[in-house]
C-alpha cells in the first residue's frame, strides 16, 4: 500500500503531529538521556575497573610473595651448611664477613653462650617449606613476613 500526502491513514502511522490541531507532544530530551546513559556507563565501569585493581593488586603481592621465596631459596641453597635440613622448622642465615661466605645456621643470636662471632653478620631467620623452598621469618616472632 502507498502512502500519499493525501491519505487520511497516514495520519495513523507517522509518530509526530501533522497539521496544526494535533495532540501537542514532548521533544525527547535526548542531550539529557545521553548524559544520564553515559554517567551510568561510567560508574559501572569505574566499579569493574576497582574490582579489577584490586585483583590485580593481591596478584601483585602473590608475585612478589613466591620471588622472595625463590630469592631466599637461592641464598640458601648457595650457603654452607653441615646438618640435614626438616621441613618446619627454623635456622637462621648469616654472612661470615672473614671467609666471605653465607652461611645456615641452626643457633640464633641468642643460642650463642659465649657470644656471637665477631665477624659472622645475621641476615634473617628462615624456614624450610614442603616444596623445597623457604620462607624468610620476622625475627622477633618467628613468623613468616607476610602475614
Amino acid at each position: 500500500m502507498e502512502i500519499t500526502e493525501f491519505d487520511p491513514m497516514r495520519h495513523h502511522s507517522i509518530t509526530y503531529p501533522m497539521e496544526v490541531g494535533a495532540p501537542k507532544f514532548e521533544l525527547v530530551p535526548v542531550q539529557d538521556h545521553k548524559d544520564l546513559m553515559v554517567n551510568t556507563a561510567r560508574m559501572y565501569a569505574q566499579q569493574e575497573y576497582e574490582r579489577i585493581m584490586q585483583v590485580v593488586r593481591v596478584l601483585q603481592q602473590q608475585a612478589d610473595s613466591i620471588k622472595r621465596r625463590l630469592d631466599v631459596t637461592d641464598w640458601i641453597y648457595a650457603a654452607e651448611y653441615q646438618f640435614k635440613i626438616y621441613h618446619g622448622r627454623v635456622y637462621w642465615l648469616a654472612h661470615d664477613h672473614k671467609k666471605g661466605i653465607t652461611r645456615l645456621l641452626l643457633n640464633s643470636p641468642t643460642d650463642w653462650a659465649c657470644g656471637i662471632p665477631e665477624h659472622w653478620e645475621y641476615i634473617c631467620p628462615v624456614k624450610s617449606l614442603g616444596d623445597s623452598t623457604w620462607i624468610e621469618l620476622n625475627p622477633e616472632t618467628l613468623k613468616p613476613l607476610d602475614s
